[in-house]
């Protein structure tokens, strides 16, 4: 896959809601839910689009969230987007909203030594890709991606 065809796909996710992300059913490929939506007088509707990592040999997910935030979001009210509204007394990160924004966003890492090696041990391209948003970074490892619109919101 081309490098700028692939930053010009990420670009399009910029700042947009991640409300799922996780390996497929079939385990070899790793999926992005986005759900993209516009300034509503651009007349461009909301859409899910799946970005599909194809052949993700890394994926690699940590939390963005700082310690001294995740100390104070351990209460299990905090999944619930409507018990934690109701709380005046809770103070942390609502898990609840269910989707993440992603910005800073996704930035292709040029000289990316798990993409070499895969790529030199396969014969086909890798490609290492960091995904930001405001509470998991992403690492993904991988050698393809397409981009799909979705018919609906996925199934939790």
């Amino acid at each position: 896959m081309d490098t700028a065809v692939l930053e010009q796909l990420l670009d399009e996710a910029l700042d947009h809601a991640v409300v799922h992300h996780g390996y497929t059913d079939y385990m070899r490929d790793y999926e992005v839910v986005v759900y993209a939506t516009a300034d509503p007088r651009t007349g461009v509707a909301p859409a899910y689009l799946r970005y599909l990592f194809r052949y993700c040999v890394e994926a690699r997910c940590e939390t963005s969230v700082p310690p001294d935030i995740w100390r104070v979001s351990l209460d299990d009210r905090l999944i619930e987007q409507e018990t934690a509204a109701d709380l005046a007394d809770l103070d942390g990160y609502v898990w609840g909203v269910k989707w993440h924004c992603l910005y800073p966003g996704a930035t292709v890492l040029p000289a990316s030594e798990a993409g070499r090696r895969w790529s030199e041990a396969l014969g086909i391209d890798f490609h290492e890709v960091r995904m930001e948003t405001n509470a998991h970074t992403l690492t993904l490892v991988f050698s393809d991606l397409q981009v799909s619109e979705l018919p609906t919101h996925p199934a939790r």
